[in-house]
């Protein structure tokens, strides 16, 4: 059975943020600020109003991020994004394509 587009989403940000805490962080633990991140994202996403036709965050109409919550995820996905095609290239090209 296929995932969801919700599914995916969920996946590709928990990797972001994996990747972003592991190799920018330096650390093999998640720190907890970090792991709330990842939560609140799973949170949002959840609660899409868009469902399966959702578009990126970034370029979706309807910004439901805290704007704090918004920034430290961009900050994320500013650094994990270019490095997502060395560490989980598919993953990577599907989040650029929206697919």
């Amino acid at each position: 059975m296929s995932k969801t587009r919700i599914e995916r989403e969920k996946e590709t940000v928990a990797m972001m943020i994996r990747l972003y805490c592991r190799k920018r962080l330096g650390l093999e633990e998640m720190p907890a600020e970090y792991q709330e991140l990842m939560e609140y994202a799973f949170r949002r996403l959840d609660g899409c109003k868009y469902g399966e036709k959702k578009l990126a965050c970034k370029r979706c109409p309807t910004h439901c991020y805290k704007p704090a919550m918004r920034e430290k995820i961009r900050e994320v996905m500013r650094w994990a994004g270019p490095r997502m095609m060395l560490y989980s290239p598919i993953a990577a090209i599907r989040h650029i394509f929206n697919k």
